[in-house]
């Protein structure tokens, strides 16, 4: 009788136990969603791995950051449709593209225009700047009427196929109609992916690679 009660009692502590276990929340888990969401995260600004534009998705190719001596500037995330290592790869690309800039520093709206201008000119052939000229007109313009650019806001501009160029501040479209010059996204990207890139190390790392070693940083075109 005895060895019946107390195989008895070892079932129902047995019983209870795993009824504890069962009541004990999950742990998180890494699932699907949580990788669908995954981000990248540079000078504490986050990227998410994946955008859509126009109705396709895009994936995140390369982001860093843009300095101007030892000061942080800005961050900068390239999105398309399929990863590409060169720039060359990049802008035959005739799929949907973005760029995405946050803030880092305060910077004046028509400085700064005057500067991308300025990068898109000093990366572009003659006749490509001036078959581009509107579309150059049209950002300066978007620029001086936003007069300053605070740190931790945002500006994108994305390249929709049949549709032109748009430009994005702190996520709302600028009104108008879209820049339709089929150069002007590609002289844009030249401004990071050029012969002449704004930071060296920002092209490097737009492309997917590492950033170099500050010691070695390139200096060439920090005017962007």
């Amino acid at each position: 009788m005895s060895k019946v009660l107390m195989a008895a009692g070892v079932v129902a502590a047995a019983t209870l136990m795993a009824g504890a276990v069962r009541a004990q929340p999950a742990p998180p888990a890494a699932s699907a969603a949580a990788t669908a969401t995954a981000t990248v995260e540079v000078a504490g600004v986050k990227y998410d791995a994946a955008a859509e534009v126009a109705g396709q998705k895009l994936q995140l190719n390369g982001a860093g950051i843009r300095y101007k001596a030892i000061f942080k500037v800005y961050t900068a995330g390239l999105y398309l449709n399929a990863k590409a290592s060169t720039p060359e790869a990049v802008l035959a690309n005739t799929g949907p593209k973005r760029i995405h800039i946050q803030m880092l520093r305060d910077i004046d709206g028509e400085e700064l225009g005057k500067l991308f201008t300025k990068g898109m000119e000093q990366n572009a052939t003659r006749e490509e700047f001036g078959r581009s000229i509107s579309g150059v007109l049209r950002m300066s313009e978007i620029f001086v009427q936003k007069k300053k650019l605070k740190s931790g806001e945002t500006f994108g501009v994305d390249y929709i196929p049949g549709t032109g160029t748009v430009v994005f501040v702190n996520g709302q479209l600028i009104a108008g109609e879209p820049i339709k010059e089929a150069d002007f996204f590609n002289m844009l990207l030249k401004i990071w992916l050029g012969k002449s890139p704004a930071d060296s190390d920002l092209k490097v790392a737009l492309l997917g690679g590492a950033k170099a070693p500050a010691s070695t940083r390139n200096a060439a075109g920090s005017s962007r």
